[in-house]
């Protein structure tokens, strides 16, 4: 407490302003106005080593790709150690310029684009060490139902609180899209929001000429007037922070929501409700906080019918009249998961069977352990069979002519199995016609199929659905 009462007192010596004398006067400033641990200068909690080398160590970890000046993540501990007392003093004296970010446009599953920026890898350092000294001043302010980019929250947990609020009675949702929210972000509004919390002019600075910075896109650097770059590890917070506002307006006005980053949901009780927060949420983020909702896809409909994160929610009663509730994967989700299937599987693709089933097993995974909070057993089974068909239509193609598909189907079943003789007859068919063929199932069995690795969905599904579901019975239990 006595090096925070020093540094508030040359603080207000500094700017000119009243000194108090008594340690009581400075210790209410610090709890009432300061915000606790958010004195001035917050910058030497940035430029801590400790907390710089660990800003390093996750920067590294995350491997990303080069910024504009080329220097690899694996390069970046001997650079900082090489430049440490030059780095530490233009952040120190808030000389520090921020180098441009490499702009990246990838496609969005619904035919638009997304623009990413890639900072240097040093920004990253610089942005990464700036996150971990505001995240848990932040943290504190946060709303419960805000789960995007925040420690120790998920995905999981904001859908399964969707459907506690679906199962309190709240069953329409004004679902709410928000048009490239990183790219319109207002730099004004921002800063503003910070200053309202931080107070080290310093940092405030740095922040600035990181917003400012601009991207550089095919060799030429443009300036951003707008937006925080989605890619930077600063984003994520200023992103949470500018829509805290947003948040605490809900929460004002009693409503039921979660967010997930610029996913949002509103829970009301009535289709009447839904289209009045509709349009009081729009006017809201639309002319206060500068922007822009897309009216097309944004909408108000009963709970069970959106997609929130690639899940949806089911409510049936089942024919011994008991009402059940639930998560299930949604429609969109799967038919994305057949796509990259599809294209992993593609037959005339250069990829051996054992590349395919590499790539397959280590996607498929990844999808299972996200979607496996819900109840998607039969989902999963569909999927799994039309995998399973898609294997078999890409071997039956490999294979060529008509001679080398009977060797192979003779090595693996033997040259008397009795399935082979039809086999001759289906010269002139294709690939996918074949594969639902039943002789040629006979052989190319599930069992076979996953010798040649093969990933064992429904299995793989239920494990960890069923250690999810242990694991919130006992959580249900210590809260109890």
């Amino acid at each position: 407490m006595t090096s925070q009462r020093k540094r508030l007192r040359s603080y207000l010596r500094a700017k000119g302003l009243e000194v108090p004398e008594a340690d009581g006067a400075v210790d209410y400033i610090l709890r009432e106005e300061w915000g606790g641990p958010n004195v001035p200068d917050l910058m030497d909690r940035v430029l801590n080593r400790d907390n710089f080398n660990e800003a390093v160590r996750r920067v590294v970890a995350n491997r990303g790709a080069p910024g504009v000046d080329g220097i690899a993540t694996a390069e970046l501990p001997n650079f900082v150690d090489e430049h440490w007392d030059e780095i530490y003093r233009q952040l120190r004296t808030g000389k520090y310029k921020p180098s441009p970010v490499r702009r990246v446009v990838i496609p969005k599953p619904d035919g638009g684009e997304r623009n990413l920026g890639v900072p240097t890898v040093l920004d990253r350092a610089v942005q990464q060490a700036i996150a971990q000294v505001l995240s848990p001043i932040y943290e504190e302010k946060f709303s419960e139902s805000s789960f995007g980019f925040r420690p120790n929250r998920s995905a999981h947990q904001a859908v399964s609180k969707l459907l506690s609020d679906y199962e309190d009675g709240y069953t329409w949702v004004v679902d709410l899209d928000l048009s490239k929210y990183f790219d319109t972000l207002n730099h004004d509004m921002l800063m503003n929001a910070l200053k309202r919390t931080i107070h080290d002019e310093t940092l405030l600075v740095t922040i600035k000429r990181f917003l400012k910075s601009g991207f550089m896109e095919d060799g030429v650097v443009h300036d951003t007037e707008e937006g925080s770059p989605q890619g930077g590890n600063l984003s994520p917070l200023l992103a949470n922070i500018y829509l805290h506002r947003f948040d605490e307006l809900l929460e004002e006005r009693g409503h039921r929501f979660v967010r997930y980053a610029d996913d949002i949901v509103i829970l009301v009780r009535s289709r009447k409700a839904a289209l009045r927060v509709m349009d009081k949420s729009a006017e809201f983020l639309e002319g206060v906080m500068k922007l822009k909702v897309n009216r097309d896809k944004s909408k108000v409909a009963p709970a069970t019918e959106i997609k929130f994160l690639g899940f949806g929610l089911y409510d049936t009663t089942p024919r011994d009249g008991e009402r059940k509730t639930g998560i299930r994967i949604h429609e969109k989700s799967i038919i994305r998961a057949r796509e990259r299937v599809k294209s992993i599987l593609r037959e005339n693709s250069n990829w051996t069977v054992g590349q395919c089933m590499k790539a397959l097993t280590v996607y498929i995974r990844g999808w299972l352990g996200y979607f496996s909070i819900a109840d998607a057993n039969p989902a999963i089974r569909e999927l799994a069979g039309w995998a399973r068909r898609k294997l078999r239509a890409k071997l039956w193609h490999q294979w060529k002519t008509p001679r080398n598909r009977l060797r192979k189907l003779r090595d693996i079943c033997g040259s008397t199995f009795r399935a082979l003789a039809p086999m001759r007859y289906a010269r002139s068919h294709g690939s996918w016609h074949m594969s639902a063929f039943r002789p040629l199932t006979a052989i190319l069995t599930n069992r076979y199929l996953e010798s040649l690795g093969f990933p064992k969905m429904l299995q793989m599904y239920e494990e960890t659905h069923s250690r999810l579901a242990n694991r919130r019975i006992r959580e249900v239990r210590t809260v109890v």
